[in-house]
């Protein structure tokens, strides 16, 4: 079987012997459109039968492939769709207890992982009260020093586990183990206990053929007409990120969820090789966060007397990521256009209103600093997540806040964006080497580019001035707007990668010279009129 899937991953194509073994491979062919076609439903391996083995003899779980029928005139709601349909089908087919939830880019690294699940859902003393077991997105393509800042290492090793004792951690998408009760809309009951023997004793005697005929029903686009499905039954529909108020809906039924992060990754996935990738992903986080939090599944409403209040904030930590724009926004642009004005914005270093800022600046990168250290990351790791993190919050927040604004105002329609991760061996080979990839053009390289021109600007003026002064001034210019250098020259090499990109760099990962000089005239253009 592994050289029949790398084989057809080579090629990109089935062949065609094995097209005629399934019947489900041959009914794509009569397909016009994967936006629009009947239910695809064949069970592969049927557990039931004693032929159901490996090679060793060992028996297999039934294997069931299943597309859902889409329809133009019908709104497939995406992720949380195709999930619902998958929960429907499977309480057919086997209607197991428990169902794990894995996105179709990621892996099982650890075969114990059901076994530790299970220990939460069997304990004899709080069991029945877990909705589900979350375990961490791992990914098997993170580099040395975690580039793009995709391994949520610090929020993994302290975080999440720290909401364990408030009610759990959030629902995050993937490599989650859930109740599947829970999952269809039940309350948790502290009464009702959970006969495991009796869950797995059911045996279903239809045929093959009856049951995909049957379950095809379940996955037709209309099935969910006038149902509660996507609002009091399985995932919640009209949110980016279903997972999210999906987790939040099913805390506030009184059911707890479990962080689990054993030794070895339960799970692994692809991280984005590609800053454009990783940036796109989080404007899509970010934005179905705020939207939540901007809806009646604000966990401050809706959480409020049904989780603690210390469960609402977390869950407000997040929704608001999108709003951690502005501010960003405010240090990266306002004191470096100030420090060209002329202009002071904060107290003199002769002052001792400086000690506050300087604690609280020292203070608070210490403790990431130390937070990346203790979770196993290096310190060209921690830097990576400083510059990612500007670079979100000036981009991917960016656009999230204003596309929710336009959304809630109706000047914009809702779309779920699928973040791309396959690259070609070149951006691989850059990625692999922790070049940062530019290679395309986008808005958010604009912003990028932008910024990074007019901090150097502001930056060579502030030399530029500092180095005509005689020692009496020199000390009175550094004592007044010292602050400001500083930040600005931090910003400056918070940006070097973007400098590389764009003055030194001839690979194709450079950035495209339009954006270039689109950045130099509007930096020039900002620092002119900042002047005036």
């Amino acid at each position: 079987m592994k050289l029949r899937i790398e084989t057809i991953t080579k090629f990109n194509r089935i062949p065609q012997d094995i097209r005629k073994q399934h019947q489900g491979f041959r009914e794509w062919d009569f397909v016009s459109s994967k936006f629009d076609h009947q239910t695809i439903l064949q069970i592969v391996i049927d557990g039931r039968y004693p032929n159901a083995v490996d090679i060793e003899g060992k028996p297999l779980p039934t294997l069931v492939y299943l597309a859902r029928e889409k329809r133009p005139q019908y709104h497939h709601h995406f992720k949380a769709g195709a999930m619902n349909a998958l929960i429907r089908v499977s309480s057919r087919i086997s209607n197991g207890p428990i169902i794990l939830n894995v996105d179709c880019d990621m892996y099982s690294n650890n075969s114990k992982s059901i076994k530790y699940a299970l220990c939460f859902f069997m304990d004899e003393e709080k069991g029945d009260e877990i909705a589900y077991v979350q375990f961490p997105q791992n990914f098997c393509n993170i580099t040395n020093n975690d580039m793009y800042a995709s391994s949520f290492k610090a929020g993994y090793k302290f975080e999440l586990p720290g909401l364990d004792a408030n009610g759990g951690p959030c629902y995050i998408g993937s490599g989650c183990f859930h109740r599947r009760e829970a999952l269809l809309g039940k309350k948790y009951d502290k009464h009702c206990k959970v006969d495991w023997k009796r869950l797995s004793d059911g045996k279903v005697e239809e045929s093959a053929s009856i049951f995909e005929e049957t379950c095809k029903i379940l996955a037709s686009s209309t099935f969910e007409q006038n149902t509660l499905w996507g609002k009091e039954m399985g995932l919640k529909y009209g949110c980016p990120v279903e997972d999210n108020v999906t987790g939040l809906s099913i805390q506030c039924r009184g059911w707890k969820s479990i962080f689990l992060n054993p030794q070895r990754e339960g799970f692994l996935g692809l991280a984005p090789t590609t800053l454009l990738q990783m940036l796109v992903q989080h404007k899509r986080w970010s934005e179905g966060h705020l939207q939540i939090f901007l809806s009646r599944y604000c966990p401050l409403l809706y959480g409020h007397k049904k989780i603690p209040l210390k469960l609402q904030l977390a869950y407000s930590t997040y929704n608001l990521w999108a709003a951690n724009c502005w501010p960003t926004l405010y240090y990266v642009v306002v004191p470096c256009l100030c420090l060209l004005k002329g202009i002071s914005l904060f107290p003199k270093t002769s002052s001792p209103w400086l000690l506050p800022f300087a604690y609280v600046a020292i203070a608070n990168r210490s403790y990431s600093l130390g937070e990346h250290q203790w979770s196993g990351s290096t310190l060209r790791g921690w830097c990576n997540d400083q510059r990612m993190w500007m670079f979100k919050r000036t981009t991917s927040y960016l656009f999230a806040f204003v596309d929710t604004i336009l959304k809630i105002l109706g000047c914009s329609k809702p779309a779920f964006v699928i973040t791309a991760k396959v690259a070609d061996d070149d951006v691989l080979k850059r990625y692999e080497k922790e070049m940062i990839e530019f290679g395309a053009t986008s808005p958010m390289f604009d912003i990028l580019a932008t910024l990074a021109m007019l901090n150097l600007f502001s930056s060579f003026g502030a030399i530029n001035k500092v180095i005509s002064l005689d020692a009496d001034e020199l000390c009175k210019v550094l004592d007044q707007f010292g602050l400001q250098i500083l930040l600005c020259l931090a910003l400056v090499t918070i940006n070097m990668p973007v400098y590389q990109a764009l003055f030194l760099r001839k690979d194709n990962g450079r950035v495209p010279s339009s954006i270039t000089y689109k950045s130099i005239i509007f930096a020039l253009l900002a620092c002119t009129l900042a002047l005036c």
